[in-house]
């Protein structure tokens, strides 16, 4: 004789603790409330001091939550054994991650339904801390967004939803971002509703790697990645730029002042120039010379001066040909 099934709760009645603290996870948990989700609570990061005053600052997940009215928890570790019993009080049936931190084992694990995370990319691909940069950096045409079951590696778990984004040949990464937050949230909630439902076959990454693919990964950018080589061709050039535009920017040299570049125009042209020699008509235009021809400079950020379109930062400074 069969057990009786247990009939699955409906969306609306199983309890979620979100965890997330930049913008780009602020719509995700708009599009759970929104949804009508029981959020029993919101784990974000401690209030942190910023800017010249060092005011105390509130993560962006925090301001949302606090106009929502949404019980809020800023644990300094999550280890901590306070904060640990306070998440078991909750009684969640799932938890939510989306750009937050690595968990430990005992809060990933405490839920009866798991742990989901959202992914800026096509997992088992970009696997890290900065999968939207390093898509366009490496040229990527698309990209996308993936839900998953957290386990103890990072970016390995099961994958339950997943959904591509073509990228724009002169897009960046802030507005791949953007654009990505919107798409994601709407799947989060997908995935969730499918998860309660008992729809959705989570798929190990290993049936979705194809042997003969590279697998790229998505590490923390550091300094020395911004820093512009400009003995690489016009399209390497170009893609690094839009990859760190807004933040943190890809940057150069201009009269031994770190010189911000955000935009670029490419041009692939035979050239007698040296790479990383500049020319300029000190009215329209600003180009480096690359490898296979010249990156046009279109919005620029002098250090010590405010952010620029090209013609109105040649309109005040004079810059002397190299």
């Amino acid at each position: 004789m069969e057990e009786p099934q247990t009939p699955n709760p409906k969306p609306q009645t199983i309890k979620l603790v979100f965890m997330g603290t930049p913008e780009f996870a602020v719509a995700s948990l708009d599009a759970l409330v929104n949804a009508g989700f029981n959020i029993v609570a919101v784990i974000t990061a401690p209030d942190k001091p910023a800017g010249r005053g060092m005011k105390m600052n509130e993560s962006a997940v925090k301001k949302y939550a606090l106009e929502k009215g949404l019980k809020i928890l800023q644990p300094e570790k999550l280890k901590n054994p306070q904060f640990i019993e306070e998440l078991k009080s909750l009684n969640a049936d799932l938890q939510i991650v989306v750009a937050f931190r690595m968990l430990p084992e005992v809060v990933w694990n405490m839920p009866p339904m798991g742990t989901i995370n959202l992914h800026g990319s096509l997992l088992p691909q970009y696997r890290g801390a900065a999968p939207i940069n390093w898509a366009i950096i490496n040229g990527e045409k698309e990209t996308g967004v993936t839900t998953f079951k957290l386990k103890q590696e990072i970016d390995t778990g099961d994958i339950l939803l997943s959904k591509k984004i073509d990228i724009n040949e002169n897009e960046t990464a802030g507005e791949l971002h953007d654009k990505m937050k919107i798409i994601g949230a709407n799947l989060l909630v997908e995935t969730v509703i499918g998860l309660t439902e008992g729809s959705l076959k989570e798929i190990n990454q290993s049936e979705i790697t194809n042997p003969q693919s590279e697998i790229h990964h998505a590490p923390k950018i550091f300094t020395e990645t911004c820093k512009i080589d400009w003995n690489k061709t016009v399209d390497e050039v170009h893609n690094l730029i839009r990859g760190l535009s807004p933040f943190p920017g890809a940057f150069t040299f201009l009269d031994n002042k770190i010189l911000k570049i955000y935009r670029s125009q490419k041009e692939e042209v035979q050239t007698s120039v040296q790479p990383g020699d500049y020319e300029t008509d000190n009215k329209t235009y600003l180009r480096f010379a690359c490898a296979n021809g010249y990156t046009y400079l279109k919005e620029i950020q002098l250090e010590g001066k405010k952010k620029m379109m090209i013609e109105d930062f040649l309109r005040g400074y004079r810059v002397l040909n190299s």
